[in-house]
């Protein structure tokens, strides 16, 4: 074989013959490799992405292209765009995260503070039942006591047990529980006294009446120990609260017990008006008195 200008002399050995024959064949020219078009500014560039275009682009054209190892788009040059993300939430998984989910905190009904209403209520009609104890007016059968019942009735007792209606509304479990545990409180006694007035024997039961008051005494005392956490005033309202009612019931047996606790009973009263008072000018006028300020004692 030998190389002469633009083609290739093959020289083949005939045994056959004497002489050789020669055949001459035509080279062709190597063919360029394609070039990529040129990005412009109102194109994109073409970036190579196939094992063959990264071979043209680099030029190199020798060897199989089959056996060649291929270029990672990375090595390239080219940054692989990641998968799109699909933003929609199946709707199994929105029940499942729903029971795990906090509720929503509702709005609640009540706008104003229906503390102070309670208090009052109780405080009022407590204080003008302890002057008919405290010996201060008539006897316990003088004509300042139907003064008392009425009052009880509809102040104490109805006014009271509505704020405490609201109070559950708005949120305070310990409020609504105590306001309406009294304002009960006050229209049974209410009750009470009414039927006195028709059947006075009913008045002979003395150990009833007894365990009567000393069971609100107890009841009192579990409503005192939330009170550790309130305030001072709620601390003295209700503690004295307890100690009135069990000197009430041992002064079923004892006139001058009754006379004492008249006077606790009275202290306890004004507590629960200036608990009240000091509360609504802390919401309107924003006047901090003292004995208001939250305490933790537990």
């Amino acid at each position: 074989m030998e190389h002469s200008g633009g083609s290739i002399t093959i020289r083949r050995f005939d045994p056959g013959s004497v002489g050789q024959s020669v055949i001459q064949q035509p080279r062709e020219p190597p063919q360029p490799a394609p070039r990529a078009p040129q990005a412009t500014a109102m194109s994109p560039p073409n970036v190579p992405t196939t094992a063959v275009e990264l071979n043209h682009a680099s030029g190199s054209s020798n060897g199989s292209e089959a056996t060649r190892p291929q270029p990672s788009k990375r090595a390239a040059g080219v940054h692989e765009s990641a998968p799109p993300v699909d933003h929609r939430v199946d709707i199994y998984e929105q029940d499942k995260l729903a029971q795990y989910a906090p509720p929503l905190p509702r709005p609640s009904g009540v706008r104003g503070n229906p503390g102070p209403v309670g208090l009052l209520a109780f405080g009022m009609t407590t204080v003008m039942l302890m002057f008919i104890e405290t010996g201060w007016t008539a006897t316990s059968d003088g004509p300042f006591k139907p003064t008392v019942i009425a009052y009880a009735m509809f102040y104490g007792g109805l006014a009271q047990f509505i704020a405490g209606i609201l109070e559950l509304i708005k949120g305070s479990t310990f409020a609504g529980t105590a306001f309406m545990s009294y304002g009960a409180f006050w229209m049974g006694w209410f009750m009470l006294e009414y039927f006195l007035t028709i059947d006075p024997i009913l008045s002979n039961s003395l150990t009833g009446k007894t365990l009567w008051l000393a069971l609100w005494g107890v009841l009192t005392s579990g409503f005192f120990v939330v009170t550790l956490r309130k305030n001072w005033g709620l601390m003295y309202i209700f503690s004295s609260l307890a100690v009135t009612f069990f000197m009430l019931a041992g002064g079923v047996y004892s006139h001058n017990t009754t006379k004492a606790a008249g006077y606790v009973g009275f202290s306890c009263g004004s507590a629960a008006i200036y608990t009240a008072l000091a509360t609504l000018y802390q919401d309107e006028l924003g006047i901090t008195l003292p004995f208001i300020s939250p305490v933790n004692f537990i």
